[in-house]
């Protein structure tokens, strides 16, 4: 009997794990449209890359930019986390969340040639000694946000080249 109790935990400890590998998603290259086009609403500095290095004030393609920001916060009551010893040692307190919602529409006059949302959010937890700021998270959640909009346009530019070809 000993001797099939040893015999099961030889074998279990020769297990070998099968490895997985992972292939990382490919960077995103930014790049600009393969048309050019002209901002009629929203501000050139909070554009997606894509699009700000697409801008020509003399294009008869017109984009279209919004974001909107909300925040977010939660906080465990100070009942509990002041008669909680992690507290002190830096266990979480509660976090800050900020979701990014961006919308882009390309048109040729009345004709829209594209419509794209996006919503990101981004959260970070806050302790008695640290605290993120609401710019940074901002930051991140616009980052996330345009990244968003800007792949949605890289899947679709040779649609979108294709009808801003036929509005010249």
């Amino acid at each position: 009997m000993t001797l099939v109790f040893a015999a099961i935990a030889l074998g279990c400890s020769l297990q070998v794990p099968v490895s997985q590998t992972v292939v990382p998603a490919e960077p995103l290259v930014e790049h600009p449209l393969p048309f050019k086009g002209r901002l009629v609403s929203g501000s050139a500095n909070e554009l997606p890359s894509a699009v700000a290095m697409s801008l020509s004030p003399d294009s008869p393609i017109s984009f279209s930019y919004r974001e909107e920001l909300t925040h977010n916060e939660y906080h465990i009551p100070l009942a509990v986390t002041a008669l909680d010893p992690v507290t002190y040692l830096g266990a979480p307190l509660g976090d800050y969340g900020v979701t990014a919602f961006a919308s882009l529409s390309i048109f040729d006059g009345d004709r829209v040639l594209g419509d794209y949302t996006a919503k990101a959010f981004v959260s970070k937890s806050y302790t008695l000694y640290t605290e993120p700021t609401h710019k940074e998270l901002e930051q991140a959640a616009r980052s996330s946000v345009r990244q968003k909009i800007e792949e949605k346009l890289y899947r679709d530019q040779d649609r979108l080249a294709q009808a801003a070809a036929s509005a010249r």
